[in-house]
């Protein structure tokens, strides 16, 4: 066996080489771009060929499509607008930057980072970080826009590099989505679609919400560690080490300033106006007769599904009224058009991610058009039913093959309604319940998204990124991601066969 130090040499430089291989690609918008360019010669071919695939629920022939049709060519350029603004991650962070831009050139962040971060261990951090990342999954993909760019910061005033920060926050919402503390949205959502593939062999089986419980809470709690040892050990001595000079000069607008009267004050005010903001989101959930973020006809844990969806609004009106309010104690904000000017400054900011969003979204809609992605599903499905494994080893077939997908399909419902229907009651005939196969599938729809430039918020992490290091690359993300991909591979294959 090698020595300690020459294995880490090995693996030093084998990142080092994915790194200068990926930012030897081009700009990820030209990226995106050829992408599109071989989507479109693909779905000619599989049209021509009649590339389709049985829906085994409805028994409805699903067939690949020509992205050269005349339909799909006047869908693209009549419907290019909207397809532009129907992007899933678009509104929701353009709607939270509105207020996050307010708190942050408010100074807000930086005096509730700078008196936090200061009673903080060093040492800690990382696993602090990953566990919010992970519980954030609430918060559906707010969480790319708050805490990535806050974790940068909260590692940059501690004296360690940023894109550390980046990585396990990205590793916590990410990497490890299959995972979590509390039940959620998702649950409900993803074994809502198991239960009617479960009825097709036991017409009375129940959708428990709560099935996959223990294995998020597996998850959640065995990837800490990893992710802990990863960051600390292989991510941030490969980055080098990082100072506040680095800070200044690479944002000097988040550089933390120590906490005065004036801040000491303005925290109060915001403590204040937050506690407000909650109240209301609480009172509009919680008031008697009427609470419109309650679906009064839903059972279980999908009544609170408004309340879930709110959350961006609530992220929004959080920052804005806390930054408002810390703004108007310190003299940050001396009137409603510093407000304007800070919002627009932060839109301002957005402008590379808009011009990326434009092509990944045009990229995500036409591969629906396509059809690809339910025909892929289904046939992927059906070959791992004809392979004949052992039941521990067809979950981890099935782990791997929802990996796979997970580099072209990001939607993780719209996989699971394709192969649902048929590798749930194929497993539930061998004696593995519903929940497991479902657990076996969020496991392996996990691992991929943090290495994946066609994940829909790739873009706007290498956007962050990029604040920090200005030529960091698609090749430096990769790099960057790829060690929490192999930890959570390694241990997710083995949670699923243990």
């Amino acid at each position: 066996m090698a020595p300690r130090g020459v294995g880490e040499r090995r693996w030093r430089r084998l990142l080092d080489r994915i790194e200068r291989v990926g930012d030897a690609l081009p700009d990820p918008v030209f990226i995106f771009l050829g992408c599109i360019v071989l989507l479109m010669a693909g779905s000619v071919i599989a049209a021509a060929v009649g590339w389709s695939a049985i829906n085994p629920v409805t028994g409805e022939t699903l067939r690949a499509e020509s992205l050269l049709s005349r339909e799909n060519l006047a869908k693209l350029l009549v419907d290019m607008p909207e397809t532009m603004t129907k992007f899933p991650p678009l509104g929701l962070v353009l709607v939270v930057m509105l207020g996050a831009a307010v708190a942050e050139r408010s100074g807000l962040f930086g005096a509730l980072l700078g008196g936090a971060i200061r009673k903080l261990p060093k040492t800690v951090l990382s696993p602090a970080v990953f566990m919010i990342g992970v519980m954030s999954h609430h918060a559906a993909d707010a969480a790319y826009v708050v805490l990535i760019p806050l974790a940068a910061l909260i590692y940059a005033e501690a004296g360690r590099h940023p894109l550390a920060g980046v990585a396990i926050a990205y590793a916590g919402i990410s990497g490890a989505f299959a995972g979590n503390i509390i039940p959620g949205q998702f649950d409900v959502l993803i074994l809502g679609i198991t239960a009617p593939a479960a009825q097709l062999i036991d017409p009375g089986f129940v959708m428990n919400p709560l099935g996959n419980w223990w294995f998020t809470l597996a998850i959640g709690t065995l990837f800490t560690p990893i992710a802990w040892w990863v960051t600390d050990r292989v991510v941030e001595p490969r980055l080098g080490p990082w100072t506040r000079e680095d800070t200044a000069a690479a944002a000097p607008d988040l550089v933390l300033e120590d906490i005065g009267a004036a801040q000491k004050r303005g925290l109060r005010r915001a403590g204040i106006a937050a506690l407000v903001v909650v109240g209301l989101f609480a009172a509009l959930t919680l008031w008697p007769d009427f609470a419109p973020l309650i679906d009064t006809e839903a059972v279980g844990p999908k009544r609170m599904t408004p309340f879930y969806q709110a959350l961006i609004a609530a992220f929004m009106l959080l920052f804005l009224a806390s930054g408002w309010a810390y703004g108007s104690a310190t003299g940050s904000v001396k009137s409603h058009r510093d407000i304007v000017a800070m919002m627009a400054e932060g839109m301002r900011g957005m402008a590379p991610y808009l011009v990326l969003a434009f092509f990944a979204a045009h990229f995500v809609a036409m591969f629906a058009w396509s059809k690809l992605g339910p025909v892929m599903a289904v046939q992927g499905a059906e070959t791992l039913k004809g392979v004949g494994l052992p039941k521990p080893l067809l979950l981890v077939a099935l782990l791997v093959m929802s990996s796979v997908m997970d580099l072209v399909i990001g939607s993780a419902s719209a996989k699971w309604s394709a192969m649902a229907p048929i590798v749930v009651p194929m497993l539930m005939l061998l004696g593995i319940s519903p929940e497991m196969t479902t657990a076996a599938y969020r496991m392996g729809d996990s691992i991929f998204n943090i290495v994946t430039p066609l994940a829909s918020n790739f873009p706007l992490v290498l956007i962050i990124s990029q604040k920090w290091r200005p030529r960091f690359g698609v090749g430096s993300m990769v790099a960057l991601m790829l060690p929490y991909t192999i930890g959570f591979a390694i241990a997710g294959m083995t949670l699923v066969l243990v």
